[in-house]
């Protein structure tokens, strides 16, 4: 699979930021732009409100179309992490294919879709909310199924095929709430964790051994071809235990297996050898969270831990590290800008990373402080999140410094 062209990674230069600002507003020039802004600021705002809502100091809307869980696990998958997907896709897939993503007109429609479709969760109430809402992931899929046909790119059509169960799960998740069934409509948000999880570990695997020898003269990191044939295959299965009403012992012994070939393929890639270079770390610590993720499941299929732990492992240590790691490193080339992390990204990751370890580490060390890490967690996330979207916002709507579309 090809990945996004991005600025060289090593290598003095001038930095193109010199001079006046850019003029224009390009926020719908390229999907990156409105999806990466628009994820963030409601990432910052729906945890906000979640962590006011479990404290009972917030009560949802009457009218919500979602009880206060589901709204919080719905929104996280089928609003936060599914528009930052969305961007990513639009702008890789005109790298891709040569052929063009939803610009213009038609960026700013499906961005007021999904906006409007954040709205319907809150304010909205029965059908009428849900279509909205429902209507976003199917129009996206569409469009990036359209690029890749157009460009004949079918290495990449399993992303396409992805977006469309995105799209399938968030439907099952909305139509199993409206017939009174919530348990399955959160099992439902589950198998969107799970399709963004599967992303991740594709995507990264190709990216992150590329940044970091690109990045880094001489790094030598090792590579298992046999271990990474499986990888794929592991995660599936792991994904699907925590998804299906196994027997525990057999959920467990289905995440053990996507524990080690993972494990095996982070330590080999050394992330802890890169140093002080936060673009690299930052993607091999959301990494690193997977073979842990999966041993978490194992323990919570067996008892040993509480389910929530692993679940947060997934969103907040795997997809938030990974999300707010590509967001910068994307955005900052797509805007024609160094690849260099400044202290707003640095404190951003560090943040994000903080919300892992106080919401997956912190209830497993002191049971007893649970709401106390909860608290934390939420605080950190939207610190980070709220960083990005004020740092990045001018970035995200003005045209690139190097004068290129996009």
């Amino acid at each position: 699979m090809e990945t996004i062209p991005i600025l060289p990674a090593r290598g003095p230069r001038k930095s193109p930021e010199a001079g006046p600002p850019p003029r224009g507003f390009a926020l719908f020039a390229l999907g990156f732009r409105p999806f990466y802004l628009g994820g963030a600021i409601f990432a910052a705002i729906a945890v906000a409100a979640w962590a006011a809502m479990f404290g009972g100091t917030l009560a949802a809307a009457p009218s919500a179309a979602l009880p206060p869980m589901l709204w919080h696990a719905h929104e996280m998958v089928f609003g936060f992490a599914a528009a930052i997907v969305v961007g990513f896709l639009f702008t890789a897939g005109r790298a891709w294919t040569g052929q063009p993503t939803p610009t213009g007109a038609l960026l700013a429609c499906l961005f007021l879709l999904w906006l409007a479709g954040r709205g319907a969760m809150w304010f909205g109430s029965g059908a009428p909310a849900s279509w909205i809402d429902a209507a976003f992931l199917p129009l996206a899929a569409l469009a990036f199924t359209r690029t890749l046909v157009r460009g004949g790119n079918r290495r990449n059509y399993p992303l396409a095929f992805a977006l469309w169960l995105l799209a399938l799960a968030n439907v099952s998740s909305l139509g199993l709430q409206a017939g009174g069934h919530t348990d399955g409509a959160l099992r439902a948000c589950q198998a969107g964790v799970a399709l963004i999880t599967l992303f991740v570990i594709v995507i990264g695997g190709r990216v992150i051994p590329m940044f970091t020898t690109n990045a880094v003269p001489g790094f030598r990191l090792r590579q298992y071809p046999k271990v990474d044939r499986l990888v794929v295959p592991a995660a599936v299965l792991g994904l699907l235990a925590g998804l299906a009403p196994l027997p525990g012992w057999l959920a467990a012994a289905l995440s053990v297996p996507a524990a080690v070939v993972l494990g095996i393929r982070v330590a080999g890639w050394r992330g802890y050898a890169v140093g002080n270079r936060p673009l690299l770390w930052s993607l091999h610590l959301a990494y690193a969270w997977l073979p842990l993720a999966f041993v978490l499941q194992a323990a919570a299929a067996l008892g040993l831990v509480m389910a929530g732990i692993a679940t947060h492992a997934f969103t907040v240590g795997v997809l938030g590290g990974a999300i707010i790691a590509m967001v910068t490193r994307t955005a900052l080339g797509h805007t024609g800008r160094m690849l260099a992390a400044g202290t707003a990204e640095t404190a951003a990751y560090w943040l994000v990373a903080a919300a892992a370890v106080l919401r997956v580490i912190g209830p497993l060390a002191w049971p007893a402080g649970y709401l106390h890490w909860i608290y934390g967690a939420a605080v950190c996330w939207v610190a980070g999140f709220a960083i990005y979207a004020v740092v990045y916002a001018p970035r995200l709507m003005r045209p690139r410094i190097d004068g290129k579309a996009g």
